[in-house]
């Protein structure tokens, strides 16, 4: 009996172990398909029909018609007619007029021909880049009873040279702006427009180029530090962080990973993004970007926001797109035949949320009927989804892709419940996300930063032209009046004149 007892355990155990081998390589195989769907298939999370067959409905995922394009009405579809778009009215028309021959102009039967009238085409030209030399002609004036000299000393005066951004330097305006939406807009590296300027015929060393951006990112600080402040006195704000290599960082290797930090809020009408570079991902750096900040915070599940939110007068709200990311990723990591199951069961509560979401920005909803909108469909949904979420969890191996989906989205939901609270409050993080896109954009093609001091100055740029693009503002355009306009008021220690510079009080107009 003894033995048979033994042997017993040990099938047992035998069992537990290949229980647990098979639960591992289910997981293994499960980040193999998930990898090789990241490397070759599509990354958008939207759902399709094959793949889930959620609301049975086509335009849940079909592109809405463009309205300026007429569609043609035949049996059972509408067709959209094809055509050339008319080029924009605002550019500048340069009229070239084609005649026929004298000869031409005579009928057959011997009499002149009238113009009745003319028949016009249109071809989109481009004048490549130009480059110039702007001259600032001092004039001198002195006093010839004098001979230029007197008893206080030379009587000799020269015009003053207007405040420059960056003095005794060649560079003007309108050039910065040029190179700081190159790198910062067209996320060119400084080493491929250096060559861009030789073509031209002009020389100008990367060096040169990059101490430039520098003694730019200082000339804007005013600016910076009244957006911060715009900021941090609204109650809404948006967080996210990327990485960011720094090769010549203090008591740093090259190979180390700093960050680049990103605030998005403000008021409605006066949008605020700030790009701040940091050595560390820890909680002190959000401790110190939010101080004295009251209000409410969106971010991501990162734990590195807990300290600030921890016994201060901020609501932490999570984001339901990193949710939705995790069930979509399980989804994806399914075996074809076998897609479904829990996975999609929690990616349609999350998609049907966002029909929601959807249904109040095409119905133009302010804050408070968005929140009006959310208690009465939205709040049953969630009901539901944590009843299901319940119910789910402890049903499949905890690291398996759906096992975590379950799992984060058990941890974030009394961050993700409050969207219910106030009808201000995104359901997810997305905007900050999109405002950080440009910086993860650019640093694929210039992959590093020199110095921190580099990097602090790419910050600051990358500030003031996201929010100037948030704002409605063309970059070259504003950044070019900011750069004519700033040196002087700094000078003159002007702060209603900075404050004019300011994104939102810059008309397009006026940039």
């Amino acid at each position: 009996m003894a033995k048979a007892a033994k042997l017993a355990e040990e099938n047992d155990a035998l069992k537990a172990m290949l229980a647990a081998k098979d639960q591992k390589i289910a997981a293994l195989e499960e980040e193999l398909r998930l990898a090789l769907h990241k490397r070759f298939a599509a990354s958008s999370e939207k759902a399709s029909a094959d793949q889930l067959n959620l609301f049975n409905e086509a335009e849940v995922t079909a592109p809405a018609p463009i309205a300026d394009e007429p569609t043609i009405t035949v049996p059972e579809h509408e067709r959209k007619t094809r055509g050339r778009k008319p080029l924009p009215d605002h550019l500048p028309r340069t009229r070239i007029e084609h005649d026929i021959p004298e000869a031409d102009k005579i009928c057959a039967c011997g009499c002149q021909k009238t113009r009745i009238g003319e028949a016009t085409s249109e071809q989109l030209e481009i004048v490549p880049e130009q480059i110039q030399v702007l001259q600032h002609v001092r004039f001198k004036y002195a006093c010839r009873s004098c001979e230029g000299v007197d008893d206080d000393g030379p009587t000799v005066v020269t015009a003053a040279m207007p405040p420059q951004p960056i003095p005794k330097s060649n560079a003007s305006p309108g050039l910065l702006a040029y190179i700081g939406v190159a790198k910062f807009v067209d996320s060119m590296p400084l080493y491929r427009l250096e060559p861009r300027f030789k073509r031209i015929g002009v020389e100008i060393p990367r060096n040169t180029l990059a101490g430039w951006m520098i003694r730019c990112g200082a000339l804007i600080e005013p600016l910076i530090n009244l957006m911060q402040d715009r900021l941090l006195d609204h109650d809404i704000i948006q967080m996210d962080e990327t990485t960011v290599q720094v090769l010549k960082e203090p008591g740093r290797a090259a190979q180390s990973q700093s960050y680049m930090w990103v605030r998005r809020g403000g008021p409605p009408d006066q949008t605020v993004i700030l790009f701040d570079y940091e050595p560390s991902r820890g909680s002190k750096v959000p401790v110190r970007l939010l101080e004295n900040f009251r209000g409410i915070l969106q971010t991501d599940g990162y734990e590195g926001y807990a300290a600030v939110t921890r016994g201060n007068d901020i609501a932490w709200v999570g984001c339901l797109a990193h949710a939705r990311r995790k069930f979509d990723e399980a989804l994806k990591a399914q075996k074809k035949k076998g897609r479904g199951g829990l996975a999609k069961q929690g990616f349609d509560f999350i998609q049907r949320l966002y029909r929601i979401e959807r249904e109040a920005r095409e119905r133009g909803l302010d804050a408070d009927a968005r929140k009006a909108l959310r208690d009465e469909k939205a709040k049953p949904i969630w009901k539901e989804f944590r009843q299901w979420l319940d119910g789910a969890l402890g049903q499949v191996p905890p690291k398996s892709l759906t096992g975590k989906a379950l799992a984060y989205t058990h941890a974030q939901w009394p961050r993700l419940i409050r969207v219910l609270d106030d009808g201000r409050i995104e359901i997810d993080n997305n905007r900050c996300e999109n405002a950080i896109r440009p910086f993860v954009l650019g640093r694929k093609a210039w992959l590093f930063a020199d110095t921190p001091v580099g990097a602090t100055a790419s910050a600051r740029l990358y500030s003031l032209i996201e929010t100037a693009k948030a704002n409605g503002l063309e970059p070259y355009a504003y950044l070019a009046r900011v750069f004519a306009d700033l040196p002087a008021a700094k000078e003159a220690q002007d702060d209603e004149a900075i404050e004019e510079l300011l994104p939102w009080n810059v008309t397009a107009t006026d940039a």
